[in-house]
């Protein structure tokens, strides 16, 4: 039996070449975040006027805000080739020696969730960053000598979700670090119009509009639901705001932006635990979902839009959460309150 080699169609090409084509290539074409932009295009003029590379820089914030777009941008803008790697795809020194040592000069190199490197891989790189050279050990035991490599100036960008895992030697040589926030929904509708515009979709803005409500606030879902609707559209010769409720509904995504597992969860939290507070583990196990998912993922999003509390003994569904999903809070008896909430 012989391996067979499927060619791209050129639908197939047109459709990466689409996808591709959503992602911002300058700051000006760069939606949201405006003292962020502000921040990187000083940044990146003043290297450019001094000839020299730019400082290194800290991208943090939630999954999907932009932060690999901006990390393509600041070498497209430096006028730089882009490397680009990962934090779990570096678990040892030597993997960081082999990238750092093949940079040419000026190379931007990008490490998405940096905070997820191994920690010989993090000490190496402290010296990159200030010196632009790496001790590199040959031998063992007491025969062991390190033999220094200079490096070429390299601008690196690291990106995480979660910077407070990042060792302070390391951010504190960053030269600049941006904190991305979430989107409101005026700049998401303006994200989608520019999306819309390159799928070639016609959809009015009523449309485009409730799109946006339900996209909790990031780029990157506001794209995956217009996809989906585009989908549904040409599926079902319907369009409009029609077509958004009912592609929407289809992939269980309601006004507020919930899905299937944030209703799940509040869910447990209102009927069988009569509103909590109740244990993160406890909560994990009920909905069959492991509890760093909970945690990471669909927590601060219930907590951030007011469905969700946090309390010392639990986790608690508020008043909105009760009228949202169209039930009546159920009165505890004296001392039932927190009974599943010790298991934080």
């Amino acid at each position: 039996m012989t391996d067979s080699i499927v060619q791209p169609t050129p639908e197939s090409e047109a459709e990466l070449a689409f996808e591709g084509a959503l992602r911002p290539k300058s700051l000006a074409e760069f939606i949201g975040q405006t003292k962020v932009r502000g921040q990187l295009q000083l940044l990146l003029q003043a290297a450019a006027m001094q000839n020299r590379t730019p400082d290194h820089i800290l991208l943090a914030g939630p999954p999907g805000l932009g932060k690999t777009t901006l990390a393509m941008i600041v070498a497209h803008e430096s006028g730089r080739p882009l490397r680009m790697s990962s934090g779990p795809a570096i678990q040892h020194a030597g993997d960081l020696a082999a990238v750092l040592s093949s940079l040419v000069p000026g190379e931007v190199l990008f490490i998405d969730e940096i905070h997820r490197m191994a920690r010989s891989a993090e000490e190496m790189l402290y010296l990159a960053m200030e010196d632009f050279r790496i001790d590199i050990m040959v031998g063992k035991g007491a025969g062991a000598t390190s033999i220094p490599l200079d490096l070429s100036p390299f601008t690196l960008v690291g990106a995480t979700t979660r910077s407070g895992l990042l060792p302070n030697p390391l951010r504190d040589r960053f030269g600049f670090t941006a904190h991305l926030e979430f989107y409101d929904e005026t700049e998401l509708e303006q994200v989608l119009v520019r999306a819309a515009r390159l799928l070639d979709l016609d959809i009015d803005r009523d449309a485009l509009a409730e799109i946006a409500g339900r996209c909790r606030g990031t780029p990157r879902i506001a794209n995956r639901l217009l996809r989906r609707v585009r989908d549904y559209a040409l599926v079902h010769g319907i369009g409009g705001i029609v077509a958004v409720h009912a592609a929407l509904e289809l992939y269980d995504v309601d006004e507020l932006g919930l899905d299937r597992l944030d209703r799940a969860v509040m869910q447990t939290v209102l009927t069988r635990f009569d509103g909590g507070p109740v244990g993160l583990n406890t909560l994990a196990v009920s909905v069959g979902e492991e509890s760093e998912t909970i945690e990471s993922v669909v927590e601060p999003f219930l907590v951030r839009i007011g469905l969700l509390t946090r309390t010392p003994r639990g986790r608690v569904a508020t008043r909105e959460a009760w009228k949202h999903f169209g039930l009546r809070p159920v009165q505890t008896a004296s001392g039932s309150v927190g009974l599943f909430g010790d298991d934080l």
